[in-house]
């Protein structure tokens, strides 16, 4: 799987209901060292419940400016959380023999926590 797989793909709870949309990824370098750095992990989904666009980097606390456009983006985005990769149930695989015409989605597991979003 590639992270385009992932972004601006349909969430959905255990019980089917929409939650929103991918619109970031998470990672931690936490792993093997790969060169100079850590090696990535995936650590979770970013989801915006109204919008498929980016943050375009306003989910920093810090940043503010140029207004106007920080606080629009902030409130597009409300609502916005982050799920835990341990908290996903499914995700679209391209290879499991389904009909390319259906929407792919994400499922989320039962009890899945909403982290907060901004860094």
């Amino acid at each position: 799987m590639i992270a385009s797989d992932l972004l601006d793909v349909r969430v959905l709870d255990a019980g089917g209901t929409p939650v929103g949309w991918v619109v970031d990824l998470r990672f931690v370098l936490d792993g093997p060292p790969d060169g100079r750095l850590a090696g990535a992990r995936l650590h979770g989904l970013v989801v915006s419940p109204r919008t498929r666009s980016s943050f375009l980097g306003y989910e920093r606390s810090r940043v503010r400016h140029p207004w106007p456009i920080a606080p629009l983006v902030r409130r597009r985005h409300r609502g916005t959380f982050l799920a835990h990769w341990e908290d996903v149930a499914r995700v679209p695989d391209r290879d499991d023999g389904t009909d390319p015409e259906r929407e792919p989605v994400v499922v989320l597991q039962v009890g899945y926590t909403r982290y907060t979003a901004g860094l």
